[in-house]
């Protein structure tokens, strides 16, 4: 097995922590990248338009398709007590996050919004597999 501590058992996942994440995820990136929020000086600081919906809904349904992964390995992480390894996945992605960002010349502030989405959404899904909704399978992360 690749990750010590688990036997593979899909099942014993905490799924509605799992849903949950993805849809926050949804919702999240929603508001973050907003004009309410954050959006339309990203969209500035990034060279994006905001104005083409078609191709960012695109984007965004891709999006959702990785939220799923990402919220499977913090899932997996919650399984095993493996609550460093799930730091770690999230400053990694934030980390890329800034270095992607970095290479293709954003400002720094759609850096620190790209950054900060991802460590925020990281929070937030390991709070959702381990604070208070766990299903008693899944073994609870402890701070």
């Amino acid at each position: 097995c690749l990750v010590r501590g688990y036997d593979g058992k899909f099942a014993q996942l905490n799924w509605l922590a799992i849903a949950l994440g993805v849809i926050a995820t949804f919702v999240l990136g929603w508001l973050w990248y907003s004009p309410i929020l954050f959006g339309k000086k990203w969209a500035l600081g990034s060279g994006v338009n905001l104005d083409n919906a078609e191709k960012m809904l695109t984007m965004a349904m891709l999006t959702q398709v990785l939220a799923f992964f990402d919220n499977l390995v913090i899932g997996i992480t919650a399984q095993v007590g493996a609550f460093i390894t799930a730091v770690l996945v999230i400053l990694s992605c934030a980390f890329f996050a800034a270095s992607a960002g970095g290479f293709s010349q954003k400002s720094c502030y759609a850096i620190w919004v790209n950054v900060s989405y991802r460590t925020v959404l990281g929070i937030m899904m390991i709070v959702l597999q381990g604070g208070g909704i766990n299903s008693g399978v899944t073994k609870k992360v402890h701070l």
